[in-house]
């Protein structure tokens, strides 16, 4: 693709960035078969190829964002399943986030549409903040009619299940036998609250494989949440706060860091090249990148896994599956441990959670998420399993089969007890 960007604007290092994206586009719209919005309303402004369009006239003419553009911008999942097939190696995930950026330095939102914004910001990355609102939610649930706007499908989320009270201080867990390898493991804002049997699941499974695991409960926010709300600021703050706790630990010697919610792992692995240009920050975003591993990839060969007789439906996580490339390997790692796992059709197509999407786009989330059950239905699982606990949400609130992390039931092949889901 030709661009016009003028010597002034190339001084920024990250108009350079989007220009290379933008010349590496050659307009061939393989990405339109992939993209989950243009699937469903047909419309190219909101593919792929319509958004680098509308991107690069934004950027080339200096222009802000407009009332006419930022709802296509908005409606894009992230999902990046059109990085994932683009034969040109397209760095869309890079170029969108350029855009997030400029809409919220540029674009000023409705004030329902700015408030809820902050309030998710606000609330997510805060552990102990977040626990409260959802109690609250809970008790607003029966009463959710009366809920105004999109507070209504914020409720709706919210879990039936008992919300864990964050832990304060760092804990270590020795290994079972042999330490092979020093490991962290980052707990997760949101999933260390609704989510903690998978944290406790995955220290179980690595204590079991040679793994003595640090956990840092005084690590901040990945910075994810507000990462994909175009929240530079505040995300790059958050961004350092992390690097920062984690950098004692790394100088003691650190094999990985070990991170069972994809989203943040596909967030933190690119750490490198968000701070490249950061003379404080460089190496160390470097090596963070480079440590920061998701649970498959830790975990190796599984010995002596006697997994009940159970049919398990795997959800490709699109942060896990685009994001970082891994597809086959967790279900290598269930069929290993004697589960019968199947796939459902359109594996690359978004559940329509995406980070907070499903909050600010609920009415194209229940699409995708009606689609997505629909094909897993066809599989006829006991169990469907995945590796990120926003599609674990998501999907719960759509189908009456247990959904389950993965690593959940890799720990009860392996002597671990039974997901509570299962019960």
């Amino acid at each position: 693709m030709k661009t016009d960007f003028s010597i002034v604007q190339l001084a920024d290092p990250a108009i350079q960035e989007a220009e290379r994206v933008l010349r590496a586009c050659v307009h061939c719209g393989f990405c339109l078969s992939s993209c989950p919005t243009y699937t469903l309303l047909g419309d190219e402004l909101d593919s792929p190829r319509g958004r680098i369009y509308l991107i690069k006239e934004m950027l080339e003419n200096d222009q802000p964002a407009t009332k006419d553009v930022v709802p296509h911008i908005d409606k894009c999942l992230s999902c990046l399943a059109c990085q994932s097939i683009c034969p040109s190696n397209v760095n869309y995930m890079h170029l969108i986030d350029h855009a997030r950026v400029h809409v919220e330095d540029t674009y000023q939102r409705p004030l329902g549409d700015r408030l809820i914004r902050r309030l998710l910001a606000w609330l997510m990355p805060r552990p102990g903040l977040f626990r409260w609102a959802l109690l609250g939610a809970k008790l607003a649930r029966p009463f959710k009619g009366l809920t105004p706007g999109r507070l209504k499908q914020i409720v709706a989320l919210a879990p039936a299940g008992l919300l864990t009270k964050p832990e304060s201080r760092n804990r270590t867990y020795p290994v079972e036998g042999e330490t092979q390898r020093r490991v962290g493991l980052l707990p997760g804002c949101v999933q260390q609250v609704i989510g903690a049997e998978i944290n406790e699941a995955t220290i179980r499974l690595l204590t079991r494989v040679g793994c003595e695991v640090v956990v840092l409960n005084d690590a901040y926010c990945c910075g994810s949440i507000t990462h994909h709300m175009g929240q530079e600021d505040d995300t790059k703050q958050r961004m350092r706060a992390n690097m920062d706790a984690w950098g004692a630990e790394i100088d003691k010697g650190l094999d990985a860091i070990v991170i069972n919610a994809s989203g943040c792992g596909t967030t933190m692995k690119d750490y490198g090249y968000m701070f490249a240009e950061d003379p404080a920050y460089a190496d160390r975003a470097a090596q963070i990148s480079e440590l920061s591993k998701d649970i498959s990839e830790v975990v190796g060969a599984l010995e002596e896994a006697h997994s009940p007789d159970l049919k398990v439906t795997y959800h490709s996580a699109c942060s896990l599956r685009n994001g970082q490339g891994i597809e086959g390997t967790p279900m290598a790692l269930l069929r290993q441990a004697g589960f019968d796992v199947s796939e459902p059709k359109e594996p690359h197509m978004c559940c329509g959670s995406a980070g907070t999407y499903n909050m600010l786009q609920s009415e194209i989330a229940g699409a995708l998420l009606d689609r997505k059950i629909a094909n897993i239905d066809r599989t006829a699982p006991q169990v469907i399993a995945t590796g990120n606990i926003g599609c674990i949400t998501q999907l719960r609130t759509g189908t009456d089969v247990p959904v389950v992390h993965t690593v959940e039931l890799l720990d009860w092949a392996t002597g671990g007890p039974k997901p509570e889901a299962l019960n």
